[in-house]
């Protein structure tokens, strides 16, 4: 037996496990490898994940667990995250006191969305300028996008090389009102709906909160909904 059994489990081989009236599993002679094999499998498909992206490697206990009969296997933590290295719990049958671990290695397989091109900082970042590659999500760094569209209509902060992935941290939202700019301000109440002119104090982008300096010179706060226009709710 190989240290780790890595097995890459398909919607199709599940289907041909059912009709051939059994679970697809990581070691005939090992049920509950198998039964670890099969719990993850489950918890990915049930977050979401497609079965075709999905490979799983269990790895074989320290100690035998022929003893450990019927077995339940569970979460160790809550809050696991379904990637990279994962411990699993089995409880044992009638005897749901006894616990044992065994140690199991998730890749979950899915786009990235790389530059396609040299792009600068500050430039508007359009769908042209991107596109995608397969990774295990399990070693993509923290903050990496994966949605083309998370990315189309944002600056870029620095500069990116093409075949570049593109991180959060490399992405801001372009300001839509900058400080000293006029802009128009609607109140929406209701039955009512008011349109005024003020000065913006602040720069921001789509959805924050800035200030403004009415004509009167009372300063209210009000949100970006678009280049030079707010709106404030009463």
């Amino acid at each position: 037996m190989t240290t780790a059994l890595k097995v890459c489990l398909t919607l199709s081989i599940m289907l041909l496990a059912s009709f051939l009236g059994g679970t697809a599993s990581a070691d005939d002679n090992d049920p509950n490898m198998a039964r670890v094999e099969q719990f993850l499998f489950e918890q990915l498909v049930d977050s979401g994940v497609a079965p075709e992206n999905i490979e799983i490697d269990v790895f074989p206990p320290a100690a035998a667990l022929d003893t450990c009969q019927h077995s339940e296997p569970f979460l160790a933590r809550n809050d696991t995250r379904l990637m990279g290295r994962v411990s699993v719990g089995l409880r044992c049958g009638a005897e749901a006191h006894r616990v044992r671990y065994m140690q199991a290695e998730l890749h979950v397989y899915g786009e990235r969305v790389i530059a396609a091109r040299d792009i600068a900082p500050g430039e508007m970042i359009r769908a042209d300028m991107l596109t995608t590659e397969r990774v295990d999500f399990s070693r993509l760094p923290a903050q990496s996008v994966t949605d083309l569209n998370a990315a189309i209509g944002q600056q870029a902060r620095r500069p990116l090389r093409q075949g570049q992935g593109l991180s959060a941290y490399a992405l801001s939202a372009p300001q839509l009102v900058e400080r000293g700019q006029r802009v128009s301000i609607e109140a929406n109440g209701r039955g009512f709906r008011i349109r005024r002119q003020g000065e913006a104090l602040d720069n921001g982008a789509q959805g924050d909160i800035v200030r403004i300096r009415m004509a009167n010179r009372e300063i209210v706060e009000a949100q970006i909904t678009g280049p030079g226009a707010l709106t404030v709710a009463f």
